[in-house]
């Protein structure tokens, strides 16, 4: 596909970089083509959609609305091979596509536009756009959940660390890990889900702002496109982009949560920690440093949120003045969001590809597991279930022994029951049964907690949710 060259002239005012007259900087301003061409495919099924209501309601004849569905038909095959031509001096994808069906059909391709306004028709094929992203990230996602529910099946019993401010905390499951995402990722396909309910109402007929006097079926166009009901109002309907502005605050949320889990796995692919191995298909070599595997997937996903943050707050700060109901500025509403969601989509597919392809090193996530002192809460909560001691002076007495282990360069297991009794009497050999991580983990048998059997459940749970 190209772009139909302008005559140029002089520019006397600015020169430089626009050599071209004042019309032609008017263009280069007020053209989209270049990048709401993207919409071509939504464009041609709404076109469809009205050209077909106005046959039914009898305000076209029906040799022009055959003829427009074949034209319509054939600037779209035109398109998806690339031999169309698209011209900045149209200004948009609607009027590009009308212009070639003009001279496809002749007159009749004029009368398309009864009923309509391209302030309908651009909301309309925006919102089309806007929908079947929210759908590819609703698969995405899917896909996503999947591969991490595949992991938590696997190493449900698996010992690793638990952080608090990336400190070693207390011992958790592998599984329970990777739940924790499912979770979050599940957050995610829920606002995608509500959002896409919340847009799906059609504004093809409210026209230029307040609606036509002919006597169209909006339920009619809306129904063919696949909107529950046409939008109520005719001024909000035109000026309404919340739906966009919807979807990149859901793909920020999204972006958020791809960002946080990218950095554990730059932080656990790393020779310091060795929890992962990530597979070649997702890293790079150096090229000075031969022994180097940079998880530079992950790196990148942690940066896309940076680009998709930035769509969110544009679109806001573009909509955030506007007076009721078109105002040009509305055209700066696309770009951001294609970017958004091209850079969304990319995220969710690599994070879903590594997922599927990284190891979960068991003997590593189980040496890092013990250290630390990660059972000392178990420790605290034997003395106050054992030993009846309220909890602050249980846990001032793990605190004096975790004292005493880091003095003596061992962890709490390694402490001799006279060490232990040392700072509390009362203590017996029992407290060893507590002290492994094996034990801990599966003594954390509350609703969401980590022991493996809970970890089992929650797996169970998400497969039969997303089956």
């Amino acid at each position: 596909m190209t772009d139909t060259p302008t005559p140029k002239s002089s520019n006397q005012m600015w020169g430089g970089r626009f050599a071209d007259g004042p019309d032609a900087i008017m263009e280069a301003i007020n053209a989209s083509i270049g990048f709401d061409k993207r919409m071509a495919a939504q464009d041609i099924a709404g076109s469809r959609a009205h050209a077909a209501m106005l046959g039914a309601t009898g305000i076209l004849e029906r040799s022009d609305v055959d003829a427009i569905r074949e034209g319509l038909l054939t600037v779209l095959s035109e398109i998806e091979v690339g031999t169309f031509q698209f011209s900045t001096a149209l200004e948009d994808i609607h009027m590009n596509v009308e212009a070639r069906l003009k001279d496809l059909i002749g007159d009749p391709a004029g009368r398309l536009h009864t009923g309509r306004s391209r302030n309908d028709q651009v909301a309309t094929d925006f919102k089309l756009w806007v929908r079947d992203q929210l759908d590819a990230a609703e698969r995405g996602l899917l896909a996503l959940m999947r591969a991490l529910l595949a992991q938590a099946e696997a190493g449900a019993d698996w010992v690793m660390p638990g952080f608090t401010h990336l400190q070693t905390a207390q011992p958790v499951t592998w599984g329970h890990h990777m739940m924790a995402y499912v979770e979050m990722f599940g957050r995610d396909l829920g606002r995608v889900r509500d959002a896409r309910v919340r847009m799906n109402t059609s504004p093809l007929g409210a026209a230029a702002l307040a609606g036509t006097s002919f006597p169209i079926d909006r339920h009619m166009t809306a129904e063919a496109l696949g909107f529950d009901t046409p939008a109520a109002n005719s001024l909000d309907a035109v000026s309404d982009r919340d739906f966009a502005l919807e979807f990149l605050g859901a793909a920020s949320i999204c972006a958020i949560h791809l960002s946080r889990f990218a950095e554990e796995l730059v932080i656990w692919s790393s020779a310091q920690f060795r929890f992962v191995t990530l597979s070649d298909r997702f890293s790079t070599g150096s090229s000075i440093m031969p022994q180097k595997k940079n998880p530079d997937a992950a790196e990148l996903i942690r940066a896309k949120v940076g680009r998709i943050f930035g769509a969110n707050t544009a679109l806001m700060m573009v909509m955030k003045g506007l007076p009721l109901t078109y105002s040009k500025d509305m055209q700066e509403d696309k770009e951001q969001v294609f970017d958004a969601a091209d850079n969304l989509m990319l995220a969710l597919a690599a994070m879903t590809g590594m997922v599927s392809d990284m190891t979960a090193n068991r003997e590593s996530l189980a040496a890092a597991a013990g250290s630390g002192f990660s059972t000392a809460t178990d420790l605290a909560d034997w003395l106050v279930r054992v030993l009846g001691l309220p909890f602050r002076e249980a846990h001032h007495i793990t605190g004096s022994l975790v004292a005493l282990a880091e003095q003596k360069g061992c962890d709490l297991p390694d402490l001799s029951l006279d060490e232990m009794q040392s700072a509390h009497a009362g203590i017996t050999n029992d407290v060893f049964d507590v002290l492994g991580v094996e034990n801990s983990v599966r003594s954390r048998i509350s609703y969401g907690g980590t022991a493996p059997e809970r970890v089992r459940e929650q797996v169970s749970r998400w497969k039969d949710l997303i089956s």
